[in-house]
């Protein structure tokens, strides 16, 4: 099964960070059908608070008009925490396509209980990413999540 090609911009996105010794979570923000941002988690990297991937992603997209916004889709390789869903809610960003959420559920109840469409593919390469990543890095994990 081919992945979606923007998914697995998400997933470059997230090997990315993992190379830099980061957390493997990627993310790109698509606005009629092209990428317009895209990031990863740097954490780490930055010794930041706010760099999950999606706060990255929207970060290095810029500043844009509600409008655009609206006309998006963001694409994370991990079901987003409730910052980051705050965020896509901010910015009524309306669609979220999510790699998986079997490691971690984030707020996508809430997303939807908004009206955000939120569909969450199960991608094995985003599942086994985040077990091997967690497996071998549990404090920095439960650190990245508020555990």
């Amino acid at each position: 099964m081919n992945t979606d090609p923007f998914l697995q911009a998400a997933i470059d996105e997230a090997k990315k960070g993992l190379a830099a010794g980061g957390i493997p979570i990627g993310s790109v923000l698509v606005c009629d059908g092209k990428i317009i941002g895209r990031g990863h988690n740097q954490r780490v990297q930055h010794g930041s608070v706010i760099h999950h991937g999606e706060m990255n992603c929207l970060e290095n997209a810029g500043r844009l008009t509600a409008a655009t916004y609206k006309r998006c889709t963001i694409y994370t390789t991990l079901s987003p925490c409730p910052m980051c869903s705050g965020a896509i809610q901010l910015y009524a960003i309306p669609h979220v396509i999510v790699g998986e959420n079997k490691t971690f559920m984030g707020g996508e109840d809430h997303l939807r209980s908004l009206g955000v469409k939120v569909d969450v593919v199960q991608n094995e390469e985003c599942i086994q990413l985040m077990k091997d990543f967690i497996a071998k890095n549990p404090r920095l994990w439960n650190e990245d999540i508020g555990v």
